[in-house]
């Protein structure tokens, strides 16, 4: 070949190769435009504000800070001489996981990726680290080599993995997982919650054998020294949803041995209360934490030991240590800046029901978490969260999802009693106020459960979500007049926000099985199905320039035993952005706690 024609294919090859990335290109980022302006997001965050991991002795006396960080630490174990501690960590932004030495020294980042990496395990020999990934689409179990950084997904399944932990020899890992599951409803009823089954694998992914049956949950899987046996944490359904319930129902968890060998399983606690996190310190010793107002550090033998909270507790191999998280910020503030997966879109934690005010000046949202709480109004500085005061309260009814108008002049908000069925109906109306808090307004007729109002770009008109014996559905009231009309009539129609244009509504409706983002133009015409995820996409909001949607989406499935996140029932609501005809979804947060209600902040002129 001369070389002439050498270099013209080697020039061909070259243009081939860059056109391939320029087709390539669109479908990685699709739809992308550098034109976008920079957005602000306020949601609402249910996980805690700094957990930080402590270092004690075995039954959790003298504990020390290990490596105290504003950013969330969590999920420590050791390896098995005692040399290192593997945990995870929010300080860069995205979970990771890090490893140091015991004193703190030698800390370094193995993962760094913008995923969810967690629950990391040592092998024996402490040269790979098991953990658990979202990096796949879906909690999976993947494995890294410490020396060339060479990561492998040995599950890779739709449903998630669980709580990795290397058997004494290496040779299998145990975890939990929810691909059995039945998806059942949590408490509430309309959410999806999991039950998990524990399965053991071989570290190049083989072998994939299920330990567990016919239970509702078993979790969090140790094993005896020997091999023989794994010890595990297990439940029922009914147990699980008073757990993860919104209020503290006082479930009950078991601690249970499985014998290998023989498949046997023996309940070795019987009293009421929750349990988890089983830890084999020593052959003939067990430990585990329990939960409650006079929870903490359990023995199934001997004295307990301290108590108070101690959150995924892990034992050295020698048995003398232990370590735990445990959150340290106990005054929640409700503003604070959280990792956004794309730059575009920064991200505030502020309360539930996010609302900005029409000039940026003032952020409304609600003052507890738990809807089904008493909730008043939240009034604060839109900048930074300083100068909280209660705007608009009641006792006895609570005051839910509170909405400025587009002049910023009145509030709009479901003013009764809308989840506390047990102390009465469960009765709202939409009401109105002044941005001061005064000229309180009743708009319907109080026959029913009315809420979650959204106004017209005009501020003329409110859409609310209605459910009564009459009627049930999306409805549109003239705040001047009381005129209402009827846009839907589905019974599962909720969330709706009006568009800046006014042209459509978006909208919650679990219309094909599961709940869904749609459209709908104000007169009842246009209805569009905007999500397909098979997953619950819900609390949709229009960006102010109308090119985007944001919504909370549980498409990324769980990312933890959801009995270890106590009055958080979906640890799995991730915020997502797409484009007003579905188009372009991107995924903004990505962790084991529910994120919800976002709010866009009014762009600068």
């Amino acid at each position: 070949m001369t070389k002439q024609r050498l270099i013209a294919m080697v020039l061909f090859l070259f243009c081939v190769m860059l056109l391939s990335f320029a087709w390539v290109k669109p479908a990685i980022f699709p739809n992308k435009s550098d034109s976008d302006p920079i957005y602000h997001l306020a949601i609402a965050n249910f996980g805690p504000i700094n957990t930080d991991i402590f270092i004690a002795d075995a039954d959790g006396s003298n504990a020390r800070p290990f490596l105290p960080d504003p950013a969330l630490d969590y999920n420590a174990s050791f390896s098995k001489d005692g040399k290192w501690i593997v945990f995870t960590s929010e300080r860069n932004g995205s979970a990771d996981i890090f490893r140091a030495r015991p004193d703190g020294t030698g800390l370094e980042q193995l993962t760094n990726d913008p995923a969810f990496d967690d629950q990391a395990a040592f092998s024996p020999d402490g040269k790979k680290i098991a953990f658990v990934s979202s990096r796949s689409g879906q909690a999976d179990i993947f494995i890294l080599d410490i020396a060339s950084k060479e990561i492998t997904n040995i599950t890779n399944d739709p449903a998630g993995d669980f709580r990795p932990a290397w058997s004494p020899d290496g040779k299998w890992i145990a975890f939990s997982s929810d691909r059995e599951s039945n998806k059942p409803k949590g408490f509430v009823g309309f959410e999806t919650a999991h039950s998990t089954e524990i399965f053991i694998i071989q570290p190049n992914g083989k072998g994939l054998h299920r330990i567990t049956h016919n239970q509702a949950f078993a979790g969090s899987p140790s094993w005896r020294p020997d091999g023989t046996k794994l010890l595990i944490y297990e439940t029922e359904a009914a147990e699980v949803n008073k757990i993860t319930a919104p209020v503290d129902l006082k479930g009950t968890t078991q601690i249970d041995i499985i014998d290998l060998k023989t498949n046997e399983r023996t309940v070795v606690t019987s009293t009421p209360g929750e349990k988890w996190s089983p830890h084999w310190v020593s052959a003939d010793r067990i430990a585990y934490c329990s939960g409650g107002p006079n929870g903490g550090i359990e023995f199934l033998t001997g004295a307990a030991g301290q108590r108070g909270e101690f959150q995924s507790p892990s034992w050295s191999s020698d048995g003398t240590k232990m370590l735990f998280h445990r959150e340290q910020s106990f005054e929640k503030p409700p503003f604070a800046k959280l990792f956004s997966r794309d730059k575009r879109f920064q991200l505030i934690r502020t309360g539930i029901f996010p609302s900005f005010c029409a000039d940026g000046s003032g952020l409304i949202c609600n003052d507890k978490t738990a809807g089904i709480m008493v909730n008043k109004i939240m009034l604060m500085n839109a900048n930074d969260g300083t100068h909280r005061s209660i705007l608009f309260g009641d006792s006895v009814k609570s005051a839910v999802a509170p909405a400025y108008s587009p002049k910023g002049d009145k509030i709009a908000f479901g003013f009764g009693r809308f989840f506390q069925t047990r102390t009465g109906p469960a009765i709202a109306d939409i009401a109105v106020i002044n941005s001061d808090g005064s000229g309180l307004k009743t708009l319907t007729d109080g026959k029913g459960n009315y809420g979650f109002p959204s106004w017209s770009p005009d501020g003329r008109k409110i859409v609310y979500r209605a459910s009564s014996d009459s009627v049930k559905g999306l409805l549109i009231v003239d705040v001047e007049t009381g005129k209402i009309t009827t846009l839907t009539r589905d019974s599962h129609d909720n969330f709706p926000g009006w568009s800046p244009n006014g042209d459509l509504i978006a909208f919650t409706s679990k219309r094909e099985n599961n709940y869904d983002i749609y459209t709908i133009k104000p007169d009842g015409t246009g209805l569009k199905r905007l999500t397909t995820d098979q997953a619950n996409d819900a609390h949709s909001a229009w960006s102010p320039d109308g090119k985007w949607i944001a919504f909370a989406s549980g498409s990324g499935g769980f990312k933890d035993e959801s009995v270890l996140h106590p009055l958080n029932p979906q640890p799995y609501g991730e915020i997502c952005v797409m484009r007003p005809d579905g188009s372009d979804k991107r995924v903004l947060t990505d962790n084991q706690y529910e994120e919800a209600t976002p709010a866009w902040m009014p762009m600068k002129k």
